[in-house]
């Protein structure tokens, strides 16, 4: 008989395309991913994996039965999730996703509500960006993901999602305490064409979107400094070294030598949870959907 653990470790290497990479899908060794696909070649008298150079790559029988894993996995799941359906309780282990603002805004206190609420339910959670997050629904590596987009820029979503709204996220513009335009009430977008920018790394999502407003106001964007924490922002910030975008979500203090302002026409991040529609009726998914929508009010009424 096949074994789901084994067959759960073809399906990633399929998926990631090399062992190291399933096995930071699966947050194991790449010894555990090679030892569990061994044991699989040995159950079905297949050699499953080949050499390719110095990485690896499925044979025609690793292909055939990775393309059934995939079948099978998804049937587990759904009948997983009838299951947990039928017996109308939130147990189990539930893997999440979030990016760091979500995940510092938004968890502490959902996490805390479902642990106190669902003491039979683990929830893990793992600070990710959003398009990884939607990859790693899409895969099956997590159950449930909080991702964002902009209210100019959406983020596409795959067939066989579904999705919940949270909040709506307000952002401001962080600049020096000494600004020329620190002591306003609102600002507009434009009136920062000759600022030097602080970013978020090239090839993010939110970095992406600056550049696309930006310009949609008529402003080249000068980046100055990209980072990836806001706290590593603001503090760029408190050195005069630019000026940055400051969602309010999981902002904490501001520290001293920095002012933010908001914007006259305001920038709105959607913050959303998403999750295989296949599992649509697990309770543990419905359980931290309501968590997090408490705690996302709370957040929205700070």
């Amino acid at each position: 008989m096949l074994n789901l653990d084994r067959l759960r470790t073809l399906s990633a290497v399929a998926r990631h395309g090399s062992v190291s990479a399933a096995a930071d899908g699966l947050h194991v060794t790449t010894s555990a991913v090679s030892q569990q696909i061994a044991k699989l070649e040995r159950e079905t008298g297949q050699q499953l994996l080949a050499k390719n150079g110095r990485g690896v790559r499925l044979t025609d029988a690793g292909r055939l039965l990775a393309d059934h894993a995939v079948r099978i996995l998804s049937q587990v799941e759904l009948a997983q999730a009838e299951l947990e359906a039928h017996r109308g309780q939130a147990v189990g282990e539930l893997r999440l996703g979030a990016f760091p603002t979500a995940a510092r805004g938004l968890f502490p206190a959902a996490l805390a509500a479902l642990r106190t609420e669902h003491p039979q339910l683990r929830a893990r959670l793992a600070e990710l960006e959003p398009e990884d997050s939607v990859r790693g629904v899409m895969r099956g590596d997590i159950d449930l993901a909080v991702v964002l987009d902009w209210y100019n820029r959406p983020l596409s979503l795959p067939d066989g999602l579904a999705k919940a709204p949270l909040l709506d996220d307000s952002a401001d513009v962080a600049m020096p305490s000494d600004h020329r335009l620190a002591h306003r009430r609102s600002v507009e977008l434009e009136e920062f064409a000759d600022d030097e920018w602080i970013s978020w790394p090239q090839g993010e999502f939110c970095h992406d979107w600056l550049m696309f407003t930006l310009r949609s106001k008529g402003v080249e964007p000068r980046i100055a400094h990209m980072a990836e924490e806001h706290n590593t922002q603001l503090a760029l910030i408190a050195a005069g070294l630019g000026i940055a975008v400051a969602p309010r979500l999981g902002r904490g203090p501001v520290p001293e030598g920095v002012s933010v302002v908001p914007v006259r026409h305001p920038m709105r991040r959607h913050v959303y949870a998403i999750w295989r529609a296949d599992a649509d009726r697990r309770p543990s998914i419905r359980a931290a959907v309501a968590a997090l929508r408490t705690a996302g009010k709370s957040v929205a009424g700070s």
